[in-house]
């Protein structure tokens, strides 16, 4: 009995040594791989999200042509990130391989990127190139709100900023009065207070008093300017609304957005969003949304993402411009007496539509059945929508080689297709599961 006892006591008081020499090996086997992307399975993704304060996790399949594409812009950026003064670590996991992990990190679609931050995951919806994504991650190790002591300061914390962000800037602001939304908004936006400054700065920002919170947009040259009440529900309120610029145009980075917004979308769908006439609507749009910040504006051209408008019943026969308010999900609606927008007095038909909208003059709609396969995509993946595809294909072909008639109950399943395109992956309406790459 004192043998067992000695042994339980010899094994408790060696554990923590044991434990912290496992963990040192863990440590010097990724250490080796610094500064290259690192090929993680199920065996050792624990250990390498614990092991490093930042790591950027690509969940791939090897099939995915995106995939392929992305791999060498990680690599160039896993050189640059290793040498930084607060190193960030690239790896990558075959998600389609190793099931497990992707589920319990609900990956529904590759590339899916995350960066884990002292092992708590964000999904990173930045650019992907090498340089950019260098850039883009750097916001992630810098402090949650940056302390400006000058002109010069400020400038270069612009600068440093880039244009993927939006830009808080709280003059003669306390840190302490925006840094919980800071670290709440954290991966949405940059945050700042300048503590001295000239009046020179004050011109070039456009704010006549103190404290003052600027927003900036850096990507569509819009500010904005808040002077109070700084009380945590208005703060808030005002950043939240700030996130995004006063209008924007639907792009598949612009729809991963609105999906971390909760207000309505007011969505005007042009012929053209590159033509004279649209630009001149986009600017009563911005007018509109500086009015009625309770809203998100946002516009696409029919031209430009023709798939997306026939969502919304749209065709090239519709008499366009037409606004619609949408709920970002299934669901939409329409303001009786205001299908189209005329060319005369747009401004007024635009306030017209929004107060139509607020009095309940609506008819409810859902998107047309060819939005639906987004959805679809969205929640499953488009390598299982893929999947389906190809298994009903190769019923349908052997059923015709027997002369046979399809019936319920006949499908079989297959092994997973290679990267080819199926129709439903070329039309890609509303959203994609295989994410395309962003070029910024």
């Amino acid at each position: 009995m004192s043998f067992l006892f000695i042994f339980l006591l010899l094994v408790l008081v060696s554990w923590p040594f044991i434990t912290e020499a496992e963990t040192e090996q863990q440590k010097q086997q990724f250490a080796v791989e610094s500064g290259k992307v690192l090929e993680l399975d199920e065996s050792n993704f624990d250990a390498a999200i614990s092991n490093f304060d930042y790591i950027l996790v690509d969940f791939y399949a090897p099939w995915c042509g995106h995939c392929k594409r992305l791999a060498p812009q990680l690599d160039k950026a896993a050189l640059i990130l290793a040498d930084l003064k607060q190193p960030i670590s690239i790896a990558k996991i075959d998600a389609d391989k190793y099931k497990r992990v992707g589920s319990k990190y609900g990956i529904d679609g590759y590339p899916t990127l995350k960066i884990f931050m002292h092992g708590v995951p964000t999904e990173y919806y930045g650019p992907r190139k090498a340089d950019l994504l260098v850039r883009f991650l750097k916001k992630f190790v810098a402090p949650d709100v940056a302390v400006l002591n000058s002109d010069s300061a400020i400038s270069e914390f612009v600068e440093a900023a880039g244009t993927s962000f939006p830009i808080f800037i709280g003059f003669g602001l306390n840190e302490s009065a925006i840094s919980h939304f800071a670290v709440k908004y954290k991966k949405r936006a940059w945050f700042s207070v300048a503590k001295d400054f000239s009046d020179k700065t004050m011109e070039f920002y456009d704010f006549d008093k103190v404290p003052a919170l600027v927003a900036r947009h850096p990507n569509y040259d819009e500010q904005s300017i808040f002077y109070g009440p700084f009380e945590e529900k208005f703060v808030e309120d005002y950043i939240k609304q700030s996130l995004l610029p006063l209008t924007l145009p639907i792009t598949e980075e612009t729809l991963r957005l609105l999906k971390d917004d909760e207000r309505k979308v007011i969505l005007t769908i042009l012929e053209d969003e590159s033509d004279d006439r649209s630009k001149k609507l986009v600017k009563l749009l911005k007018a509109a949304a500086s009015a009625n910040r309770d809203f998100v504006f946002v516009f696409v051209g029919f031209k430009q993402w023709q798939g997306f408008a026939e969502s919304f019943d749209v065709s090239k026969k519709t008499e366009l411009p037409k606004m619609v308010v949408w709920d970002g999900d299934e669901e939409y609606f329409s303001v009786v007496g205001s299908d189209s927008i005329e060319d005369e007095d747009q401004g007024s038909q635009i306030t017209h539509f929004i107060q139509g909208y607020k009095d309940g003059n609506i008819i409810q709609k859902r998107i047309s059945s060819g939005s639906f396969m987004g959805f679809i995509n969205s929640m499953i993946g488009m390598g299982t929508v893929t999947i389906i595809v190809f298994v009903v294909a190769v019923v349908m072909i052997i059923q015709s080689l027997k002369g046979e008639p399809l019936t319920v109950g006949t499908r079989d399943k297959g092994d997973h297709p290679s990267s080819s395109t199926s129709q439903a992956e070329a039309r890609q309406p509303l959203r994609t599961g295989e994410k395309q790459d962003k070029e910024d």
